[in-house]
């Protein structure tokens, strides 16, 4: 299928690694015709539009920042007025109980993800509206939908992003602007084996078994990074104009049993 974003402009934080690195490739296969990379690593982000660039006739666009930082995402923002699409996917809250997690790290982790993602949609969401056209994608996390003790910090920053795409996608349409959101489940990356590890010495009192966790999820296996990135890739596309306000989850069906692992 032709996702018909040849041409498009897309930025993507968090680009240097995990899914966003898989974004990144999927519309390079897409051909898009700019691709703006946002995250913390430069070496990281210089591998990744080389990479692209040697394989894809696409345009990349590098921008090593920390999107917490306003000053610099002010800049940011001023200098990519043109992108066509924004994938917010730069975060990761740390796991843990309501003991485990403290207030620094719990605060640190929504700076990033909650309010960066909030940031990064207030500003695009003006110049989009104001236009006529774009889109928005959170990568948010199924947490949100499936609470979590033992990453309460994660579920309840996950559930708030939810409500705030939906809450700003369900009138966005009506200026020519699509906010949406997937909910990945487990993806395979050096994130989730920090957490299965975690949650490895919660529930077998070892965390070198967390790979027997793997079997509990659907098909036994966690997605490829791959799998989430063609979703978004999918759903950002103009083939998906009328999916809006809405999160689509993708995680093999893990919510639908009502686990989290």
């Amino acid at each position: 299928m032709d996702l018909q974003l040849k041409g498009k402009s897309v930025l993507i934080t968090g680009a240097s690694k995990g899914i966003g690195k898989a974004c990144a490739i999927a519309f390079a296969k897409e051909r898009v015709a700019t691709i703006h990379a946002v995250a913390r690593s430069k070496d990281e982000l210089e591998n990744l539009s080389k990479n692209i660039q040697e394989s894809y006739d696409v345009d990349v666009k590098i921008h090593p920042l920390d999107v917490t930082d306003k000053a610099l995402r002010d800049s940011l923002i001023s200098n990519t007025r043109d992108i066509d699409i924004l994938i917010n996917n730069a975060g990761a809250i740390p796991s843990g109980s309501i003991y485990a997690v403290s207030e620094e790290a719990w605060r640190k982790g929504w700076e990033l993800k909650v309010f960066g993602y909030i940031e990064m949609t207030r500003a695009y969401y003006t110049i989009f509206r104001e236009r006529g056209f774009g889109v928005i994608l959170n990568d948010i996390g199924n947490s949100g939908e499936n609470p979590d003790f033992d990453y309460v910090a994660g579920s309840t920053g996950n559930s708030a992003l939810m409500t705030f795409t939906k809450a700003i996608g369900g009138t966005s349409l009506d200026y020519g602007v699509r906010v949406l959101a997937v909910n990945p489940g487990p993806v395979d990356t050096g994130r989730m084996e920090k957490m299965l590890r975690q949650r490895a010495g919660v529930i077998l009192n070892d965390e070198g078994r967390w790979e027997e966790l793997l079997g509990r999820f659907p098909g036994g296996r966690a997605s490829t990074p791959e799998e989430i990135a063609n979703a978004i890739a999918f759903l950002s596309s103009p083939v998906a104009s009328y999916i809006n306000g809405c999160v689509v989850t993708v995680d093999g069906g893990i919510s639908a049993r009502g686990s989290v692992v």
